[in-house]
C-alpha cells in the first residue's frame, strides 16, 4: 500500500511517498482504509525532529494523525465495530500513521464518523476536536459566563475552539487578520481583535482563560489580559513538569522541563494565574461526543484546502505557511465517498 513516510529527520526532503506492508491488526485494533486524512501543524513539526523528545518514533515511520475511513477488518477483541462502519480517529502518539491507504487503528481511539459529514469533513477533525475538548473542558473547566481568549480564531484549533467554547456558555476573544474577521464572527468569537491594526494585550481584559495555540511571545503578551484565578493552557510549550511526570519520564527530563516553563510558570503567578501545558490524547469516547456535537450541527468543521493523496507533501508544504483558513485534508478515496 502506498503510504507517505518519514525516512530522516529535518522536514519534507526526510519525507517520501512509498509503498509499505499493509498493516497486520491485533486483536484490540480495527484496520480502517482510509479515504482521507487531516493534517496538522504537529505533523511538520514531527518531521524536522522537533518533537524527538516527547514521541519515539522508529524511523522509518508513517506520518499523519488524523483520519477517517471505513472498517476493512476487526481484531478479535473489538466488540464496536464491524466490517463497513465509517470511523474517524486520532492516532496521534501512537505508533500508526494515518496518511497510508490503511492503518491499524486501536479501538479505543476510535468513534463513528458523524452522519452528516463526509470523509473530508471528518477527517478534519479529530486532533483540533480533542485538543479543544480537553483543554476546555478538562484543564480549564469553561462555565458558562466565563471570558475565554483562543488567539490564531482562523486557523485550524481556533475555528474549532472558538465554537465549543461557546457551545459550553463561554465568551470568546479572538485575533485574526482583517479578511478572517467575518468567518471568526461567524463561529461566534465575541471580541475580535485584528492584529494588523491593533495589540490583543492592550484591548482586551478580565479573561478568566487564555488557550495558547501560537509559538512565540503571545502567551506572555496573553498573560496582561487574564484576572486572578484565571487558566492559561499552553498547546504549543513550554512542557512543565507536569508533564514530564505524567509521560513517565526520568528525573532530567523532568528538571530540564521545569527549567523550560519556570518563566511563564513565574508571570502568570504574578497575574494571579496557573500555567499547563497540554499534550493531546487520542480518546475514541470524548471524539464520539465531539461527533454528537457535529451531528447537532452545534459545530462544524472549516475546510482550508483538499489536497490527492499524491500531493500530501503539497499539503504540508502549505499548511507550514501558517495562512490556512480552517483545515487542509488530504484525500485518498473519491469515489462512492459515502460507503
Amino acid at each position: 500500500m502506498k503510504a507517505l513516510v518519514l525516512k530522516s529527520y529535518g522536514g519534507a526532503d526526510g519525507l517520501v511517498m512509498t509503498d509499505v506492508a499493509r498493516p497486520v491488526i491485533k486483536p484490540d485494533e480495527i484496520l480502517v482504509r482510509v479515504h482521507a486524512a487531516g493534517l496538522n501543524p504537529v505533523d511538520n513539526m514531527i518531521a524536522k525532529g522537533e518533537f524527538k523528545p516527547l514521541i519515539k518514533l522508529r524511523l522509518p515511520a508513517v506520518m499523519g494523525s488524523d483520519l477517517a475511513g471505513v472498517v476493512v477488518e476487526t481484531g478479535s477483541r473489538v466488540s464496536r465495530f464491524k466490517v463497513g462502519d465509517a470511523v474517524f480517529a486520532s492516532v496521534f502518539d501512537t505508533p500508526a500513521g494515518s496518511l497510508a491507504e490503511f492503518v491499524a487503528v486501536p479501538e479505543h481511539v476510535a468513534a463513528p464518523k458523524p452522519a452528516n459529514l463526509d470523509f473530508v469533513q471528518a477527517a478534519s477533525v479529530p486532533m483540533v476536536g480533542l485538543t479543544s475538548w480537553q483543554a476546555l473542558t478538562e484543564r480549564i473547566k469553561v462555565r458558562p459566563g466565563q471570558k475565554v481568549f483562543v488567539p490564531a480564531g482562523s486557523g485550524g484549533i481556533g475555528t474549532f475552539a472558538i465554537q465549543l467554547a461557546k457551545h459550553l456558555g463561554a465568551s470568546v476573544g479572538t485575533t485574526t487578520s482583517t479578511g478572517n474577521v467575518e468567518l471568526v464572527r461567524s463561529l461566534g468569537a465575541d471580541e475580535i481583535i485584528d492584529y494588523k491594526k491593533e495589540a490583543f494585550e492592550q484591548a482586551l481584559h478580565g479573561y478568566d482563560a487564555v488557550l495558547g495555540t501560537v509559538r512565540g511571545d503571545g502567551l506572555e503578551k496573553a498573560l496582561h489580559i487574564v484576572k486572578p484565578d484565571s487558566a492559561v493552557v499552553s498547546l504549543v510549550g513550554p512542557p512543565d513538569a507536569a508533564f514530564a511526570r505524567a509521560r513517565g519520564m526520568n528525573w532530567l527530563m523532568r528538571f530540564v522541563f521545569s527549567l523550560l516553563s519556570r518563566k511563564i510558570i513565574g508571570l502568570a503567578g504574578k497575574r494571579g494565574a496557573s500555567y499547563a501545558f497540554l499534550f493531546v490524547r487520542p480518546d475514541g469516547r470524548q471524539l464520539a461526543s465531539i461527533g454528537a456535537l457535529l451531528e447537532s450541527a452545534r459545530i462544524r468543521p472549516v475546510i482550508d484546502r483538499v489536497f490527492p493523496f499524491s500531493q500530501a507533501k503539497e499539503g504540508l508544504a502549505y499548511l507550514e505557511q501558517g495562512r490556512s483558513r480552517g483545515k487542509v485534508v488530504v484525500q485518498m478515496v473519491t469515489d462512492n465517498p459515502d460507503n
